[in-house]
């Protein structure tokens, strides 16, 4: 009982400290409110009107929402390049960071689990992916190992933060017994979920432009370089309007994961290529619409040119040492491998996959304004999520708020 009355003040006093700010911060909040709620009125028409009001049909069934979802678990798996030298190779400098890395995994596994559900037309048609209830169909489904591991990742990413700061919230220090098991675990449990999303597209045979065993490593690869990125972007913004200090030698450190995760992700792009392009056949004609286009249709080739041309002029960047210690061009890089490596997943990935479809038929796709509108919306959710956690986890971790015995 008294943990539970602890828990309590620290959410009130969270939410408390979630709710001030100066101008800036509650313009932010009002904007992302603003596209919550439209958001809101699009997913409103989908619900009304069913999936006919996306972009999505029977020969492209996968579209907007499930390229974003697969984007996302990579951000969600990139809290483990943080983790992993702060607690296991004690690297100091990274300890400022995880907070806010452990702060996005969480914001964008809600995001990848709202993307599902509106991918699935509605919360309702959600009760058979429950265990017990409905037909979860494990081990034998890669979807079932899909729910366990996205939400067994959520759980650990949580708890953990949340005893860390509970005890620093009485003023104790955390027991290291107690939660670096679950550290460890989540070490693990990160590479988990991107490879099993991963098995969940190679696993499908009747789509060659999935079937590759580079699958798995690409999205950690890419994982690895926009999630980072993001957090690189997210720090600064967090140094500059509060008062939590992020040194720079903790940016330039996480900088130089993303240069190597954006030099390895290169050149299994390079050896995809190459397997596609230097001797094509028949399972090629994918990638062949997506690079070159077919029978006169070619939506997604301006798409992947200009993640490709996005992706190598960032790497150039990170790769050149006086460059990216140039905090502008730093900034740079990243924005250009966070939306380089987002079309890659999105675009350049997923709807591809499905054109031509099993007789021939090359029927292309675009999303609708409701598709962007309830995208945006998820996005803006996830944006607002992480807000509230920085803003409420960031005056307990300096001290500044702690616990008033009553």
């Amino acid at each position: 009982m008294k943990q539970l009355k602890i828990f309590i003040s620290l959410v009130k006093d969270g939410v408390s400290a979630a709710t001030i700010g100066n101008r800036t911060y509650h313009i932010w909040m009002a904007v992302l409110t603003f596209f919550m709620l439209l958001g809101a009125y699009c997913f409103n028409i989908q619900l009304d009107e069913g999936l006919s009001a996306t972009g999505m049909n029977d020969r492209v069934s996968w579209g907007l929402y499930i390229s974003n979802f697969t984007f996302l678990v990579g951000v969600a798996a990139a809290a483990v390049m943080l983790v992993l030298p702060t607690y296991v190779l004690k690297d100091v400098d990274f300890s400022k960071a995880v907070l806010i890395g452990e702060g996005l995994a969480v914001s964008a596994l809600i995001m990848c689990l709202a993307f599902v559900t509106v991918d699935l037309g509605g919360p309702a048609r959600a009760w058979h992916l429950i265990p017990g209830i409905g037909r979860f169909n494990w081990p034998d489904s890669m979807l079932a190992w899909d729910v366990i591991v996205l939400n067994g990742y959520l759980f650990i990413n949580l708890t953990i933060p949340l005893y860390i700061l509970m005890s620093k919230y009485q003023g104790k220090i955390p027991n290291k017994n107690i939660y670096l098991p679950g550290v460890m675990l989540s070490v693990f449990w990160a590479v988990g979920i991107h490879m099993v999303t991963a098995f969940l597209y190679a696993g499908l045979p009747a789509r060659p432009f999935w079937n590759s065993s580079l699958l798995g490593p690409r999205f950690l690869a890419s994982a690895f370089a926009a999630g980072p990125a993001l957090i690189i972007l997210a720090l600064q913004v967090i140094n500059k309007y509060s008062s939590y200090d992020i040194k720079d030698t903790t940016l330039r450190k996480i900088s130089l994961v993303v240069t190597v995760a954006a030099q390895i992700n290169l050149i299994m792009l390079a050896s995809e290529l190459f397997k596609e392009l230097y001797a094509p056949t028949h399972h090629s004609i994918s990638a062949m619409y997506l690079f070159f286009g077919l029978e006169g249709k070619n939506a997604l080739v301006p798409w992947i040119y200009s993640s490709i041309a996005m992706n190598v002029v960032a790497t150039v960047i990170l790769t050149m040492h006086t460059l990216r210690k140039n905090m502008k061009w730093l900034n740079v890089a990243c924005v250009l491998l966070f939306l380089a490596i987002w079309i890659e997943k999105g675009m350049g990935l997923i709807i591809p996959g499905f054109i031509p479809g099993p007789w021939g038929a090359i029927v292309e796709y675009a999303p609708t304004w409701v598709e962007i509108g309830v995208t945006v919306g998820v996005w803006a959710m996830g944006f607002f999520i992480f807000t509230i956690l920085v803003k409420s986890a960031i005056p307990i971790e300096t001290g500044r708020l702690k616990y008033q015995r009553g």
